[in-house]
């Protein structure tokens, strides 16, 4: 046996113990461990039963990353369960910490579980675009009620411990320093009467009617719109139903290897590694940063607010500066709101919730407040005049060494920096709205801004709970670049004769949370209608400009907030439905220019949108303002509403390949050459056969 699960006796009990940092993951060692582990148990005359526990604060985090992608190595992990299920001594799972994937599913091949309560535990295979494969979806619909099991194996989602213990999944919850005491007693129980012993996959399958299952395949259609895996696992619990054990698992196993090699799994794991690399900043990586203690916001609309409300549930001391004390006390009042949400959603406990409210959270008048602020986030209207003159006032206000950050969406954060005697301080911050629900940070790096303050940058981030991702200074950074860009995908076709409608259509049914035109509602027509403006005298001579949305505008259908926008918002459609004079007005548009409209299919929709975000993804790649195509695509995940399951905008360029994407933009560029020029990074690649992969690969 190696060190990987130690093995002790004491007072007739053995406790095993999975010992294996940083979160005693099932790789191979341990399951060969464990495996020599169970045997001893059942050799050991001495033994009466066993426990199962973790060492540190986990019990069991997954499966090992490292082995991802690899030919599994022997024993497996349904072998070991099967095994721990088996044991002719009873075996307690003392769980106390998280127990996650095959973590979960080793708890439910042992005879009892005893969390602590703050243990938590899940199936979240579905993550990573497959299903429990070791028992998982058999064992627990005989354990708990089906509809409970069916939802936490297609969700994915974690349990408290007073939720595991509510639905039947923990049998205790024991006090951290009773865990082992109360498991070892349990044991002693068990060993008593072992006609008590439940050993789940051998119990009777549970019933359900086939409706049960209908609808919750009905749900997943919906909720995970284009996914496969989740119906994948609403298969796997049925056949729980209506096989004994041993047919029951080689079912579950042939659905679990049937999605291994699909293009959704791929997509789901490149997610998962892409959302990692993205924190690997090579140029900080032996950087040590002071920690942390107290944050300064400048602005109190909703952006500001919303940046405050996650710094202030991240811990930090927060003071909120606002030009009147009336201003002050509504981003307070806004706060609140949000902090009241976090409560009620038990995202927040009612200890920390006092505490913010008590002591860490000031609103107030005046930058002499910021005076003490370890970093100050500037919030406030998009407009460089008013954000130069910010930096001109914190510049002579900050402490020495403070992060100035800037928030803004498009603007030049060194001509930000340029107005300041410190440019090696400042950096952009842009948070995406809701700043306190939302996870995308892009850490916009200057020309002089300095090692340091990107370093608590991304520190800031991770305690945040934010995805953070590096990106240079352009117009719009990375997301908003690439978004100005296929925007114009969108407009050109509606200009073209596709609906607003249709677009939206289509490009939900590719994955997306939101159409274009849906967005643009949400966000406000007056939104476009500036970035438009102020982009304008930049704007090249041979871009075709589309000016619909300034008709609307005009008419101050500004969207959601107004009632109207490419939609109509009332108590009939709360969501929106299409507003039939929109189109008259698009049909007299296109007259106006001359248009004959044309039709476009669902698929040309999709293949015209991607290939202008691939196109100018490539671009940003060229310029250096993201390190790597990754990171690309971890901006469009945790932020644009890109859908997971197909692993961002890079990753799906790859997965349809590259020449089809160029041969696509080659095609299109007989009607707009300007607007269709292909990117000279994706001529390249393809030229010599390589993909964004081969580049993500070659990145530090």
């Amino acid at each position: 046996m190696t060190e990987t699960v130690t093995y002790e006796l004491i007072d007739g009990i053995a406790v095993l113990t999975i010992a294996h940092p940083p979160v005693n993951a099932t790789s191979q060692k341990v399951r060969e461990a464990l495996k020599d582990a169970v045997l001893r148990l059942n050799d050991d005359a001495d033994a009466l039963g066993g426990i199962l526990t973790g060492d540190g604060s986990i019990f069991v985090g997954g499966a090992d990353i490292r082995e991802f992608g690899k030919t599994p190595m022997p024993p497996a992990l349904p072998e070991i369960i099967n095994l721990i299920e088996d044991s002719a001594k009873p075996i307690v799972a003392a769980i106390n910490g998280v127990a996650l994937g095959g973590g979960c599913e080793l708890t439910l091949g042992a005879h009892a579980r005893i969390g602590t309560p703050g243990a938590r535990i899940g199936l979240p295979e579905v993550t990573l675009g497959l299903i429990p494969g070791a028992g998982g979806t058999q064992r627990l619909p005989r354990l708990i009620e089906i509809g409970t099991a069916l939802d936490l194996i297609t969700s994915g989602r974690q349990l408290t411990a007073a939720e595991a213990l509510d639905c039947g999944l923990f049998d205790q919850i024991a006090e951290p320093a009773d865990l082992l005491a109360s498991a070892s007693a349990l044991a002693r129980e068990l060993a008593a009467a072992p006609q008590t012993i439940r050993r789940l996959s051998y119990l009777p399958a549970p019933q359900a009617d086939a409706s049960v299952f209908e609808k919750a395949r009905a749900a997943c259609r919906a909720r995970y719109k284009g996914q496969i895996n989740q119906l994948a696992a609403v298969d796997a619990v049925e056949a729980a139903t209506r096989l004994d054990r041993e047919a029951g698992m080689a079912e579950e196993r042939r659905l679990f290897l049937s999605l291994m090699s699909t293009p959704q799994r791929a997509a789901l794991i490149h997610a998962f590694f892409a959302e990692r690399k993205a924190a690997h900043v090579p140029d900080i990586k032996d950087i040590a940063v002071e920690p942390i203690e107290e944050v300064g916001i400048i602005g109190g609309g909703t952006m500001g607010a919303g940046i405050a409300t996650a710094a202030a549930m991240a811990g930090y001391r927060v003071t909120l500066v606002e030009r009147e004390e009336e201003f002050a006390a509504r981003a307070r009042a806004t706060i609140e709101k949000n902090l009241a949400r976090a409560l009620e959603r038990k995202t927040l406990k009612p200890a920390d919730h006092a505490a913010i409210l008590g002591e860490r959270l000031k609103t107030c008048v005046g930058y002499e407040n910021l005076s003490t602020a370890d970093v100050i986030i500037e919030a406030v209207f998009e407009n460089m005049d008013v954000k130069q003159e910010v930096f001109r006032a914190l510049d002579g206000i900050a402490k020495k060494g403070a992060t100035l950050a800037t928030n803004t969406s498009y603007l030049d954060v060194n001509a930000i920096a340029a107005v300041t005697s410190r440019p090696e301080d400042v950096i952009g911050l842009h948070f995406f709205s809701p700043a306190h629900v939302m996870r995308l940070l892009e850490v916009v790096v200057a020309d002089k801004t300095s090692g340091t303050q990107v370093a608590r940058a991304f520190a800031l981030a991770r305690r945040m709970k934010k995805t953070a991702v590096r990106a240079g200074v352009c117009d719009g950074f990375i997301g908003n670049r690439i978004l100005a860009h296929y925007r114009l995908a969108a407009d050109y076709m509606m200009m073209d004769g596709a609906s607003p409608y249709d677009i939206d259509a289509a490009l939900t049914d590719f994955g997306f949370a939101m159409g274009p035109f849906q967005v643009a509602d949400l966000a406000g027509i007056d939104i476009g209608y500036a970035t438009r403006q102020r982009r304008a005298p930049a704007r090249h001579p041979d871009e075709r400009y589309v000016g619909f949305a300034d008709a609307l505008y005009h008419k101050g259908w500004l969207g959601q907030k107004t009632g109207r926008g490419f939609y109509i918002y009332d108590a009939e459609a709360p969501k929106g439905r299409p507003d039939p004079e929109v189109s008259a007005m698009l049909d007299g548009a296109r007259k106006a220019e001359g248009i004959a409209p044309r039709t476009f299919t669902a698929e040309e929709i999709q293949d015209r949108y991607m290939a202008a975000m691939i196109n100018e993804g490539a671009r940003v790649l060229e310029d250096g303002i993201a390190q790597r195509p990754s990171d690309i695509d971890v901006v469009f995940l945790a932020g644009y509403g890109f859908p997971r399951w197909r692993g961002g905008p890079m990753q799906y360029a790859d997965e349809i390949g590259l020449d089809t994407v160029l041969n696509r933009i080659r095609t299109y560029a007989a009607e707009d050459a300007h607007y269709w020029s292909p990117a000279r990074l994706l001529e390249k690649l393809v030229a010599e056969g390589k993909t964004f992969k081969d580049l993500n690969e070659a990145s530090a």
